[in-house]
């Protein structure tokens, strides 16, 4: 495939990814990393109409516009918004490589674009229009069972590579990813003092990814409710998702006589996970990386509903590494609390177990994903060079 740039100096990337903050922290990441070797380089994010997208990427400073993609569903309705958004999602992101283009075109040195993607509804228009503009793609595919738009990428993109293991397929294995800026350099006591909680007291995290997650909110402030005792020597943070549940969470705590910081969502949940000695969380790909990075034991709640059931795919490595255990997510508040309240309560007292879970996540290795898809960029060569 031909760059669109024309030269052997990477000069500009399109990053195509949007839709939830885990497909866009990634990539921020990657951008980050590229910066710090061509600082001069140019780029462009390409992503959803969500409003998290906007939440991600302007404290980031990062230029972006979004395409009015829409998810691939079997819905009539939503089926019929997919048909008709693809073909402006296409134009918009081709006109947007084509001022990339003009802009390089204005330098004495011609200049190569790529194309980096994380998947999702998004990239797919996203990828069609850097084929036709004749622009590489590189997919960086972040789950352990590809979704739809990973799937269809893959032998379209120039390179594909995978932060966690795949079955089948021959996609380049890459380190999780995970975002420096985000606050996971440091000490636990530091970050929790930067949170405006006490320094020597331990604290549990609490996270449904970027959006929040109902079930697994309602779970653990059930527990809170129930069970307040097992909480009494530690301090919370949450990152509970929109809407009123930030508030509902603020009183349950304070009704449990918990310290907390609960906030709908956290630039830097990175100092989050550094100050937590216990997680509870989803398995989205994101968070599995920081739990990996952080080596913070979390106790995964996966989202129920996936049909391929990739959030526990996810957490596996986790687990079969002694750092994680799932716990099933029931959908109901009183069959969650019945299966579940045990589980947590035991750990939450448990000092020995959770010292043994870190010293296991220690083991895993680097998180250096970024660097090494930046590295792979800059060279414009095979996935020989990861």
């Amino acid at each position: 495939m031909v760059s669109a740039g024309g030269g052997d100096t990477l000069g500009a990337v399109v990053f195509a990814a949007g839709g939830t903050g885990g497909h866009l922290t990634p990539m921020l990441a990657v951008a980050e990393a590229l910066r710090s070797d061509a600082p001069d380089l140019r780029t462009v994010f390409l992503c959803s109409e969500r409003e998290i997208d906007a939440r991600v990427l302007e404290p980031a400073g990062e230029v972006w516009k979004p395409l009015p993609a829409k998810p691939l569903q079997a819905n009539p309705w939503k089926l019929a918004r997919f048909v008709t958004s693809w073909g402006p999602s296409v134009r918009a992101t081709r006109q947007a490589i084509a001022q990339l283009r003009r802009d390089l075109d204005a330098l004495d040195a011609p200049r190569r674009i790529e194309m980096v993607t994380t998947g999702g509804f998004v990239a797919a228009p996203a990828v069609q229009a850097a084929r036709v503009e004749r622009v590489p793609v590189t997919l960086v595919n972040l789950d352990a069972k590809p979704g739809k738009a990973s799937r269809w990428i893959a032998p379209r993109a120039a390179r594909v590579l995978t932060a966690l293991p795949v079955d089948g397929g021959a996609w380049t294995r890459i380190p999780p990813i995970v975002r420096p800026g985000a606050g996971f350099e440091g000490a636990s006591e530091d970050a929790r003092v930067e949170l405006g909680l006490d320094p020597c007291r331990p604290v549990l995290l609490i996270t449904g990814g970027s959006q929040g997650a109902r079930t697994l909110n309602d779970f653990i402030l059930a527990l809170a409710q129930h069970e307040p005792a097992a909480f009494e020597a530690w301090q919370v943070v949450h990152q509970c998702g929109s809407g009123d549940i930030a508030a509902r969470a603020r009183d349950a705590w304070r009704q449990a006589g918990v310290p907390a910081v609960v906030e709908a969502y956290f630039d830097r949940l990175g100092v989050a996970w550094r100050a937590a000695e216990l997680a509870i969380a989803r398995a989205g790909a994101g968070t599995v990386a920081d739990a990996w990075r952080s080596a913070t034991p979390t106790l995964f709640m996966p989202y129920p509903h996936h049909k391929d059931r990739h959030q526990f795919a996810n957490a596996a490595p986790l687990v079969s590494a002694g750092g994680a255990a799932v716990l099933e997510d029931q959908r109901e508040t009183p069959h969650n609390v019945r299966l579940h309240a045990q589980t947590v309560v035991a750990l939450l007292r448990d000092t020995t177990a959770r010292a043994r879970m870190a010293d296991e996540l220690r083991k895993l290795g680097p998180t250096d994903g970024a660097d090494r898809v930046a590295r792979l960029l800059l060279a414009g060569g095979s996935t020989d060079a990861v």
